[in-house]
């Protein structure tokens, strides 16, 4: 498997454990010192991984609900071991536009740092 193939592959976990409302593939899907971090409603929101697992788990799973998923990778770029990704996906009724930056580690490919923006409303 090719460094995109796995980073795609880690996308793809993270995307799932929120469409699906299950906290362990959050865990997967980050390194734990991540920081995930953007503006809701005006306002700087700064999570840990377990506290960003936490709120994953407490939302309704849209799969359960039988909502269409929506998720585009606009860019990836790899630099040896460290590599950047920008996504647009839908969540809790919101498009977002997250920055996705990662690192090559023993685990593989994971997401060391999130910033996430929020253009308007899902699709």
């Amino acid at each position: 498997m090719t460094d995109e193939e796995a980073i795609r592959e880690t996308i793809q976990i993270y995307f799932d454990a929120m469409f699906e409302s299950d906290a362990d593939k959050v865990f997967d899907a980050f390194h734990e010192n991540a920081k995930i971090t953007g503006y809701i409603a005006e306002r700087l929101t700064e999570m840990s991984v377990s506290d960003f697992a936490a709120f994953v788990a407490s939302q309704s799973s849209a799969k359960a609900a039988g909502e269409t998923p929506f998720l585009e990778e606009v860019s990836l770029t790899v630099a040896g071991n460290t590599a950047v990704a920008l996504v647009r996906d839908d969540y809790i009724g919101n498009r977002f536009l997250d920055t996705l930056s990662f690192i090559k580690c023993d685990r593989g490919w994971v997401i060391y740092n999130k910033l996430f923006h929020i253009e308007g409303s899902a699709a």
